[in-house]
């Protein structure tokens, strides 16, 4: 590997961006190739009315430490905002606090007993280790048996379903241990309670930033090239060939491509059969989410969860802690909704999911009205992280493939995380590192892991 000069980066989200800065500080020559017109992937920024922000949410806690290391390097670290943000929870039609224990001993929804087994599951859960021994045991059956079925099935079931649907059937423990351990995050770092930071004018600015130092530090962007195939190089037998849909042809010493497990199976050419299996075995989770712009607040949470029947997964109130002056000094509302890839939800209109959420957000809240809605917007991607099915770890491919070269990193390969920028940030490191030092870069176990 000592010997492969010149890298191509198939995927320009913050996990391409990442291993195509840590590439180039290498020594490596780089180039970037993004399908879309506009770097950033899932992180990427879009225009909503007049407001130009994240097309999904995220956040940045004080103990990301890799993307923050990151953001450093970017000079924008110190332009961070950090907040104090409260947690809403919604049941039975009721709108509740849960920022803190005495609001969660409060919660109308639970019992006494339930609270009490609930908060027991989650401090055991912040003290197991273990997270192999997990992922050979359903999630439903290690929640119940801590938690009790009730506590099962009026707490952990509705938000179960809402991230993983019907999947969760096959989910391991090691899920929830990911979610736990993210609770605990602040405190294993030292800190005594855990912030919300944003960059001013959000992933647009940080992804703009991105591009213009990998273009200083000499890395080609490719932006609006979608690629076809990636394979040996058929007129040389040299190095890896990597075809446009153009038609146009690049060749490069080696490559990696960061698409989604199905994608790559399809882009790469002369993998061994197991190899390609084992990628399209990977399932995925998808999302819609609409976006809505809002005269005014929904309430003082950043986010909702919900165990009523909705349409969408929760509500993420960004205005609740990044100022409202970046919104005209309106309110932005992302409602998400996590579905299979091939749920009927892809193919649905969006002025009728639109519809549907803001239906449903104006019973939520019942003060809200039509008057207030100034703009809606829904994205979907098909595939945005891997369900954590049993023995997961197991059964999934190593990156470095058997086409020489030719590697496949994506966020599958976060094993016991629950993805989100400081883990993919933490990936990247990681391989690259790894090839870096010459060791194997095959599965990469992360210990920091929170959802966004």
């Amino acid at each position: 590997m000592s010997g492969a000069r010149r890298w191509a980066v198939v995927g320009g989200g913050m996990l391409g961006l990442t291993l195509a800065l840590r590439l180039n500080e290498a020594g490596y020559e780089v180039t970037l190739v993004e399908a879309a017109d506009s770097l950033g992937g899932l992180a990427s920024a879009w225009r909503l009315g007049d407001v130009v922000w994240d097309r999904h949410y995220h956040v940045t806690l004080l103990s990301d430490v890799h993307v923050r290391r990151v953001l450093r390097e970017l000079d924008l670290d110190r332009e961070m905002r950090w907040v104090e943000t409260k947690t809403g929870y919604y049941a039975d039609g009721r709108l509740s606090s849960v920022s803190n224990t005495l609001e969660f001993l409060r919660l109308p929804s639970l019992g006494l007993v339930d609270k009490a087994r609930l908060g027991a599951t989650i401090l055991v859960g912040s003290k197991m280790h273990d997270w192999k021994r997990l992922e050979q045991v359903p999630v439903a059956e290690w929640l119940t048996r801590w938690s009790g079925r009730r506590t099962f099935e009026r707490f952990w079931l509705p938000l179960l379903r809402a991230k993983l649907g019907e999947s969760y059937r096959d989910a391991s423990a090691a899920f929830i241990w990911a979610t736990i351990q993210r609770l605990y995050a602040a405190r294993r770092t030292g800190l005594k309670k855990e912030m919300f930071g944003y960059v001013p004018g959000g992933y647009a600015r940080i992804l703009d930033r991105f591009a213009d130092v990998l273009a200083e530090r000499g890395v080609e962007l490719l932006v609006g090239h979608p690629v076809e195939r990636v394979g040996r190089d058929g007129a040389t037998g040299d190095g890896l060939c990597v075809r446009f849909r153009s038609g146009e042809q690049r060749t490069f010493d080696s490559v990696v491509v960061t698409a989604a497990a199905p994608v790559a199976a399809r882009l790469c050419e002369g993998l061994a059969d197991h190899e390609r299996r084992a990628l399209e075995a990977i399932r995925y989770q998808g999302i819609v989410c609409t976006s809505v712009l809002l005269r005014r607040p929904l309430s003082p949470y950043y986010l909702t969860y919900i165990t009523d029947e909705v349409p969408f997964t929760a509500v993420v109130e960004m205005s609740a802690f990044v100022d409202p002056s970046f919104f005209g000094g309106n309110s932005l509302v992302y409602l998400p909704k996590y579905v299979a890839p091939d749920d009927p939800l892809f193919q649905a209109d969006d002025a009728d999911i639109e519809a549907g959420f803001l239906d449903a957000l104006m019973r939520m809240y019942p003060s809200l009205s039509c008057d207030d809605v100034l703009a809606c917007r829904t994205s979907r991607v098909r595939q945005v992280f891997a369900i954590p099915t049993i023995g997961y770890s197991g059964t999934l491919p190593a990156s470095a493939t058997s086409v020489p070269g030719l590697h496949v990193v994506n966020s599958a390969h976060i094993v016991n995380g629950t993805l989100n920028v400081d883990e993919t940030v933490q990936l990247a490191d990681t391989w690259v590192a790894s090839l870096v030092d010459g060791r194997p870069a095959e599965r990469h176990v992360l210990t920091s892991s929170r959802p966004e």
